[in-house]
């Protein structure tokens, strides 16, 4: 194997839990991406407008950044965290099972609604308990952990897309030139921003013809193992009621040895000097509590939110640009055919997802702080080329391959970076996950509201000034790791058995 025994023994130990929290990820995966193909049709279903469908969007997004927040609440202990996410994917087969039953565009989005609660859990407590299983060697898992989302969110739209109506689907005398046009308003919606649609006539009355049910029933099926797996995890762990009085497996000798080791003098000079607000990964709400601030120097509080920041901003990237490269695309001065415009998303998508499976061994070699450097310094790079070369059709292909590519493994990496500058004793899980959900919400409802006072050559420029925001704050962020209290000995460099906390066997903790 291409990564060393040390690592290779600890994913073997944990193999069960971390193949749960991976399938957990291609649930939210699945469930992030479906809504934009098929809007069109779900507005046939409920007989609703285009404005009127969008609100579905928000609802979705809205909800996932509060379980996002809330998520946290669910770590005290690990039956709490596996009882959330056994809830949260089953919800997710749920909802996919009664999506095609919601003929009311208002019960349509409380079912979404729910569905971001239960993807804003996931977001949370996978990423959470991946961090602390592995700690320093997290960051090769989190990379695979992101592959999931990637790799699901491909598959959904692929797996609609035979079902999708080619016609309009709500029949009425007016269809025949809102038909002609139904490729192009299918990959101009966005959040909030039907922008120049309105113009276009979908009639709201009249005989409702789809499909995409099937692709519905179908995703919920696919779906279906996940919760079963987690399942299988609370069975394992001797979790589910039934079984609670159980003993628990016996672990080996090495294992017990581990366990049984008590903490050298090293490990309790370094525990004693963590500032007390670090006590660990809680909910956001609980992390903003007063209390645990007494004693936290300055750069404990700059690390999380220049964290968050950056996150902010590149996620926000993700978000605008695969919600508006389309409506670029399509307008002056490219006017590319809507046809070849529409590869442009999952060109977009399918490199994120690529770049995320080549970021898995390129982590083990490279520090998580490099990964990040190059990420942001190719972001604002290739967005700099976008300007200079906005006239060129094939640029704008090999520009949103390179910005997929770049952006792909941005948020593991940072967050395998931040939580080992606050030796896994912060709130970076939970600050970046729900800093990285406002800014695709936020910088996604900013730049369609640029767009449609400004023209379509803004979005680049929007782009090129996220980018170098993202490079100052993570500039910001290196500033202030250098100021940031390390411990008195790291040991870990010297013994590479030993390990990164006090806490921390090597073993799935309870």
């Amino acid at each position: 194997m291409w990564w060393d025994e040390r690592v290779s023994a600890r994913f073997r130990r944990n193999l069960q839990p971390t193949l749960t929290y991976w399938s957990v990820f291609f649930s939210f995966g699945l469930c992030i991406a479906f809504l934009g193909p098929t809007l069109l049709d779900l507005r046939c279903q409920t007989q609703s407008s285009l404005s009127q469908i969008t609100w579905v969007f928000f609802s979705q997004q809205f909800c996932l950044l509060l379980g996002s927040c809330l998520g946290g609440v669910f770590k005290r202990t690990l039956a709490q965290s596996l009882f959330a996410l056994f809830a949260s994917s089953l919800a997710i087969s749920v909802v996919f099972a009664i999506i095609p039953l919601c003929h009311n565009v208002v019960v349509l989005a409380v079912v979404m609604a729910v569905a971001g609660l239960a993807m804003g859990c996931i977001d949370t407590i996978s990423n959470m308990q991946l961090v602390k299983i592995y700690q320093k060697d997290s960051a090769i898992f989190l990379q695979a952990l992101h592959f999931f989302v990637g790799f699901g969110a491909l598959l959904s739209p692929l797996i609609a897309d035979p079902f999708l109506s080619d016609t309009n689907c709500i029949l009425s005398n007016s269809t025949a030139n809102a038909s002609s046009n139904l490729p192009h308003i299918r990959k101009s919606l966005v959040p909030h921003h039907p922008g120049n649609l309105s113009h276009y006539d979908l009639p709201m009355k009249g005989m409702v013809v789809t499909r995409v049910s099937y692709a519905f029933w179908i995703m919920a099926l696919i779906n279906l193992p996940v919760p079963i797996a987690v399942f299988f995890l609370l069975y394992k762990e001797r979790m589910v009621p039934c079984f609670s009085s159980s003993s628990h497996p016996l672990l080996s000798a090495d294992e017990l040895a581990m366990e049984t080791r008590p903490p050298e003098k090293d490990d309790l000079s370094t525990s004693a000097q963590r500032p007390p607000a670090a006590g660990g990964h809680d909910d956001l709400f609980s992390c903003c509590q007063s209390k645990n601030f007494r004693g936290a120097s300055y750069t404990y509080f700059a690390v999380h939110i220049t964290g968050a920041l950056v996150l902010f901003m590149t996620d926000g990237i993700v978000g605008e640009y695969s919600g508006f490269i389309y409506s670029y695309a399509v307008e002056e001065p490219l006017s590319v055919v809507h046809k070849v415009a529409g590869y442009l998303p999952s060109l977009f998508w399918g490199f994120i997802t690529l770049g995320r499976l080549i970021s898995i061994p390129v982590s083990y070699r490279m520090k998580p702080a490099t990964m990040v450097f190059i990420n942001v310094v190719g972001v604002l790079i290739t967005f700099l080329l976008l300007l200079i070369f906005s006239y060129s059709v094939v640029f704008l292909f090999v520009g949103t391959a390179s910005l997929g590519l770049f952006l792909s493994s941005t948020f593991p990496s940072m967050l395998a970076y931040t939580e080992d500058i606050l030796q896994y004793r912060g709130c970076a899980t939970t600050v970046l996950v729900t800093g990285a959900g406002i800014g695709e919400m936020v910088l996604q409802l900013l730049v369609g509201s640029i767009i449609h006072d400004q023209g379509s050559y803004s979005f680049l420029v929007c782009g090129m000034i996220f980018g170098g925001l993202a490079f100052t704050f993570y500039s910001f962020l290196l500033f202030f790791h250098r100021m940031y209290p390390k411990p008195l000995a790291d040991l870990d460099d010297a013994s590479p058995d030993k390990p990164a906390v006090t806490d921390d066997t090597g073993q799935y903790q309870r």
